[in-house]
């Protein structure tokens, strides 16, 4: 007479999950995952020829502008993670121009810039926010003259598979970095805010 072979009961194949066997196939595919390789953002670098940080002063409450020749970019960035970012900016101060010799020679005096006792500026941020949309806001920290100040960068992104663009504008009050001391650190004459512009082309 044939017998059909009774069912196990549900909690026999519940213990099954906590074999040796189930045990070993749980912890390979635990560390599997643990090897895997993490997840970076985009690494961008700046194209020189086609990116412009500017910046703009007030005497005697008229636009003074100018701008830094020598600065550098660079990014770790995925739009659709901006946590993950960070944004490096070097700037050489000595290289600020606007557009008159004699000027460009007396800020990068020890009154303004002291170029040749800090001749970089440097701008550092591992917070990146999205605000919205392609808007976000990057907090860090600015460099400048010896002295570190935190300062919120806001700027819009563009991008396509190898090439991005970002800009943006921010104001900084020059009195904090020692910009203008002396007979300049007086705001009647210089105002107190420097407005930054930048607009900068990036290649992975």
């Amino acid at each position: 007479m044939n017998r059909t072979a009774a069912p196990l009961p549900n909690n026999a194949v519940a213990e099954g999950k906590g074999t040796p066997v189930a045990r070993l196939a749980r912890l390979a595919l635990v560390l599997a995952c643990a090897t895997l390789p993490p997840a970076f953002a985009a690494e961008w670098k700046m194209d020189p020829a086609a990116s412009r940080l500017d910046f703009a002063a007030t005497f005697e409450k008229t636009p003074a502008p100018g701008s830094f020749k020598d600065f550098e970019v660079r990014l770790d960035f995925d739009p659709e993670r901006p946590a993950d970012g960070r944004l490096e900016v070097r700037i050489g101060v000595a290289s600020a121009d606007m557009a008159n010799a004699d000027i460009n020679k007396a800020i990068a005096g020890p009154e303004w810039f002291d170029a040749a006792r800090h001749p970089q500026a440097e701008f550092r941020a591992s917070e990146i926010r999205r605000v919205q949309g392609n808007s976000y806001l990057a907090r860090g920290t600015l460099r400048l003259k010896g002295v570190q100040q935190a300062v919120e960068v806001p700027f819009t992104w563009s991008g396509e598979a190898d090439t991005a663009g970002m800009q943006g504008e921010f104001t900084v009050k020059r009195q904090p970095f020692g910009i203008g001391t002396g007979e300049w650190a007086a705001t009647d004459v210089i105002g107190p805010d420097v407005t930054i512009k930048f607009r900068v082309r990036l290649l992975k």
